[in-house]
């Protein structure tokens, strides 16, 4: 059994309420999330330092890449779309954390873009069913395939850092963020979750319990304050 945050986009306090609600009611629960820690909310740097400090794992989001590329990849299509997708709040939130700013950018660099675990699968915008005439038919049985096609593709429009397309079934649930939504919206088609609720719009921040492959509980909290720009 896991739980999985949906995108957080800067909203610390917002975050700390939500990880408090989820250890009250699962104490040992091991905590996810789908990426977009970063950019538009108030806290970005408070968000990662949170992460790193709670052992929380993540797969990267495109606006995690677009900071990480800015500062090691200028040239890149990640650096030169971070100036109209939020990054004058992530900046502002290390005016006065420079010397950890390096440190970030390394942890997001070795985040995963994908995680499959035993209860469902993660990554920031889905496996889309661009794959469906791609992937070999053993795909679902050798990790290694999916792994090998989600890399190479990344920075694709159809890739999971950006697709908008539906998603495909891969076989197992499929948990991820970047389209935001008014609720978690299950796609019982795809046999996947999106669970990204617009924290930064001041709506809420949502986390999903998972276990087998099954939704057992949707937790939420309101957008604190504190973390809108």
């Amino acid at each position: 059994m896991i739980a999985a945050i949906g995108d957080i986009h800067g909203c610390f306090f917002t975050l700390v309420e939500l990880v408090e609600l989820i250890r009250e009611k699962y104490p040992s629960i091991k905590i996810y999330s789908v990426g977009d820690l970063i950019d538009r909310g108030k806290n970005s740097y408070e968000v990662i330092n949170f992460i790193i400090n709670e052992n929380i794992e993540f797969t990267a989001g495109n606006h995690d890449y677009m900071f990480y590329h800015f500062f090691k990849k200028p040239a890149s299509i990640f650096a030169r779309s971070w100036s109209f997708n939020g990054s004058e709040a992530t900046l502002k939130s290390y005016e006065k954390h420079e010397n950890e700013l390096f440190k970030h950018i390394d942890f997001i660099k070795e985040a995963p873009l994908m995680l499959n675990l035993d209860d469902c699968f993660l990554s920031h915008a889905g496996i889309s069913i661009h794959y469906k005439k791609r992937l070999p038919p053993n795909f679902k049985n050798d990790q290694d395939i999916l792994k090998k096609f989600v890399e190479q593709d990344y920075y694709e429009d159809f890739g999971v850092m950006w697709n908008r397309l539906p998603l495909m079934d891969i076989g197992k649930l499929q948990l991820v963020g970047h389209t935001r939504q008014e609720d978690v919206r299950i796609d019982e088609k795809a046999n996947a979750a999106y669970i990204d609720t617009g924290a930064f719009t001041g709506k809420k921040l949502s986390a999903v319990i998972v276990e087998k492959n099954k939704i057992i509980d949707k937790l939420s909290v309101k957008t604190n304050l504190n973390d809108i720009v």
